[in-house]
């Protein structure tokens, strides 16, 4: 008869062994979470995991590395775009652009999804330049690697609009064109979101 603690073929130390194998599952799983974190979905009222595009995936357009903790402090619209998708919401654009929120508490980023498009990422700069020209106050990242597609689950060969509030939670979102309806309930989350 064998051992209530012994396990055919771990016979050194039965209670020990039995231990480890039951608690090696679990270890398991805490280092799997911790070492590749899962993705989150943006879910209103709720922050989204910090992300950070830079080196080969991207980053900012004038340079160096892009944090999402930057858009702290300040309610923030952020834009995922595809390059090929950039007209979709143009109109989006014009109507936040006229509102003239105050800079000292509304911020807004253009993220483009360059991995999207067959387009060089030279003609996308030539682009944005003009575009930064336009709307001298948006910052630009470039996203060469869908990194936002991948860790916060935002609509790929699209246009994503995020709206967050000041401590990141998000406001409101929506992939694809923005109708009227849609821009008037973005203007009023950001309006009450306002200081």
């Amino acid at each position: 008869m064998q051992h209530p603690d012994r396990i055919d073929g771990l016979d050194n130390n039965p209670p020990f062994s039995r231990t480890m194998i039951r608690i090696l599952p679990t270890l398991a799983l805490l280092y799997l979470t911790h070492a590749f974190p899962l993705s989150a979905q943006p879910v209103k009222g709720r922050p989204l995991p910090a992300v950070e595009i830079a080196g080969p995936e991207g980053g900012a357009v004038t340079g160096g590395a892009w944090h999402s903790a930057s858009m702290s402090g300040k309610v923030t619209t952020l834009m995922y775009v595809d390059p090929d998708e950039k007209d979709v919401n143009a109109h989006v654009e014009q109507a936040l652009k006229k509102e003239n929120f105050s800079r000292d508490h509304f911020a807004s980023v253009a993220v483009i999804n360059t991995a999207a498009t067959w387009k060089p990422d030279s003609v996308i700069r030539m682009v944005l330049k003009s575009k930064q020209k336009e709307f001298p106050d948006t910052r630009y990242v470039m996203d060469r690697r869908k990194v936002l597609v991948r860790h916060w689950k935002l609509a790929d060969d699209n246009y994503h609009v995020l709206t967050l509030d000041r401590e990141g939670r998000v406001l409101y979102e929506k992939a694809g064109a923005l109708n009227d309806a849609d821009i008037r309930q973005l203007i009023r989350l950001i309006r009450e979101n306002l200081p």
